[in-house]
């Protein structure tokens, strides 16, 4: 009996040895802390993290700073993670030009990884990562335009405050090319990224195109903390009642506004489920050797208004939407 008990211990440390010797230590690069999108982003993958550590690993969360050096600070924080040896990457593609190659090494180090947020499949297909969670920017941008033409929009302004970023283009190319397609006119108006998360000059930017341009009916911003100051930008130009505000993404702000009258619509791309999901599958990727058939994995895009607002609310009151 105690040789059984012996053998029956040294086989359950065994068992622990190789999961810890298998354990998936993940790193994920997002956006910066003051960015309320990718606040959900963190608590999808916090929720994950759990699971994670149950099997033996961890998940490090490395986070820009900012955004006023963009693409060389993601670059930067790929090749951090790659130094930290980890056995996963979560990791959005925003600036394929700029990130491709430090990707590329990252998977030459025998990193697994999966996109997303940004790039999407046919970027992880020429990458070699084993999928894309998130959202299809351009179908996101056309859904968009097309809600403003049904809604009797012609000329939608694209506000982009991260122009150059991959995703933020696809938004605004979407948008005017599902405009064009309704016989109706889109245009972009891109900002410089220091204005990304400061409330005065995007709101000085919008206001003063509407007050230049009096045939601008409608305003969709890339972010949700844009949308905040484009109402603002909107109401000092004194265009409520004649431009039509939306957003891709949305906060609680917006989220009111919806229900108040004054914001037609936001695009979800449930941000909460891209931090989950993606830590989730690629955890059990490395742990387990699982693989999906679907790919890729789609959170979006849908649209927020007048009639789910009720729904998407009960939602934010937990933290997800």
């Amino acid at each position: 009996m105690k040789l059984m008990t012996t053998l029956i211990k040294a086989t359950a440390a065994m068992a622990l040895m190789a999961t810890a010797a298998s354990a998936a230590n993940i790193a994920v690069i997002g956006g910066s802390n003051d960015d309320a999108f990718w606040n959900k982003i963190k608590k999808g993958l916090d929720d994950a993290t759990p699971g994670v550590v149950a099997n033996g690993g961890s998940v490090n969360y490395l986070r820009l700073q900012n955004y006023d050096n963009f693409a060389p600070d993601v670059v930067q924080l790929i090749r951090t993670a790659i130094s930290q040896k980890v056995d996963g990457l979560v990791i959005p593609d925003w600036v394929p030009e700029a990130e491709d190659p430090a990707i590329k090494d990252a998977l030459a180090a025998g990193i697994t990884v999966i996109l997303m947020n940004a790039g999407g499949a046919d970027k992880a297909h020429e990458l070699g990562a084993i999928n894309y969670v998130g959202n299809e920017e351009y179908p996101a941008g056309v859904a968009g335009g097309e809600y403003f033409a049904k809604h009797g929009q012609k000329h939608v302004l694209c506000v982009n405050t991260l122009p150059g970023a991959a995703n933020t283009e696809a938004r605004c190319k979407g948008v005017l090319d599902a405009m064009t397609k309704a016989g109706f006119n889109s245009e972009e108006l891109p900002l410089p990224t220091t204005s990304f998360g400061d409330p005065t000059a995007v709101a000085e930017a919008i206001k003063a195109t509407l007050i230049k341009d009096g045939t601008i009916d409608g305003v969709i911003t890339i972010s949700a903390g844009d949308a905040d100051a484009a109402a603002t930008g909107i109401q000092q130009g004194d265009k409520v009642k004649t431009v039509a505000l939306a957003s891709f993404d949305m906060n609680e702000a917006g989220l009111a506004r919806i229900k108040d009258g004054t914001q037609s619509f936001s695009i979800d791309q449930q941000p909460y489920l891209q931090g989950y999901l993606s830590v989730a599958l690629l955890a059990s990727a490395i742990d387990f050797g699982t693989s999906l058939p679907t790919f890729p994995v789609l959170t979006g895009p849908g649209i927020v208004d007048s009639a789910n607002i009720d729904a998407t609310l009960a939602g934010v009151k937990k933290g997800a939407r």
